[in-house]
């Protein structure tokens, strides 16, 4: 759990300084101005990042459901290199599915109306949207990503919850099975702060021809800002360790010498 935890607040502070610096400079200093391969850059990291941390919470979700319904054999299953393992394999399918998207605006892209994003910082659809070329092979291959991302892994989390929900309702006390859901309760919520504001700006994008701009801006502001900051505090209250490290680090330092 702690491999996991770590990884997760690695890819949230990738998410935060691959947008808050520029995000601060717009509004601090009003310097809008950003070249085409920072702005690339930008894009990758962010969707990169944002593909890997879908995949560790569904690592996550695999490690719920050996330590629930097969406890005996969670030690053996999950063991270090094994961890490892799913954590490159979740970086891995990050690269390899936005890794395209930046060559394909690069190769297909050359010209555009405007040089003004709609955007603080640089969102796919929101470059893609300012070619004056044909952007149907960009639009489908974009969405097709966000769709299978968001499906796939969140289809797979469902089914692992489903099988614990069943070993759970097994249990012989309701003691017990509040126990060991309270052990799920800091994932879930993660996963409903990263995923509802995900589907929403998709859902949006699609669908939502007659949304507001500044709607679309604030979705998509969600997704990458909410969860840095809410990550850290759900899992604080939810696991003691984390909780009693800081609390303890403050009463070391304010003892005298």
């Amino acid at each position: 759990m702690y491999f996991f935890l770590c990884m997760l607040a690695v890819i949230d502070l990738v998410l935060s300084t691959s947008t808050m610096p520029k995000l601060l400079t717009i509004f601090w200093f009003g310097a809008c101005h950003i070249d085409l391969d920072t702005c690339l850059t930008q894009m990758f990291f962010i969707h990169c990042f944002v593909t890997v941390e879908s995949g560790i919470f569904l690592a996550m979700a695999f490690d719920h459901y050996v330590a629930i319904c097969d406890p005996l054999c969670h030690t053996s299953m999950l063991t270090h290199a094994v961890v490892g393992r799913l954590g490159l394999a979740a970086l891995l399918h990050g690269v390899l599915y936005i890794g395209p998207l930046s060559l394909m605006i690069l190769l297909r892209l050359p010209l555009y109306r405007t040089q003004i994003i709609a955007h603080s910082y640089c969102e796919y659809m929101a470059v893609v949207t300012l070619a004056c070329s044909d952007t149907t092979v960009n639009n489908l291959y974009g969405m097709g990503i966000g769709f299978l991302v968001l499906i796939l892994d969140s289809l797979a989390i469902t089914a692992s919850y489903v099988m614990i929900f069943r070993a759970v309702m097994g249990l012989a006390t309701p003691e017990a099975r509040l126990q060991t859901l309270g052990t799920c309760s800091s994932h879930i919520c993660a996963i409903l702060v990263f995923y509802i504001p995900i589907a929403v700006s998709s859902l949006t994008h699609c669908f939502g021809h007659h949304v507001p701009p500044h709607i679309h801006i604030l979705l998509a502001k969600f997704y990458l800002f909410i969860p840095p900051i809410l990550n850290p505090i759900v899992y604080a209250v939810h696991t003691k360790q984390i909780r009693e490290r800081p609390l303890h680090i403050l009463k070391s330092g304010a003892q005298p010498k």
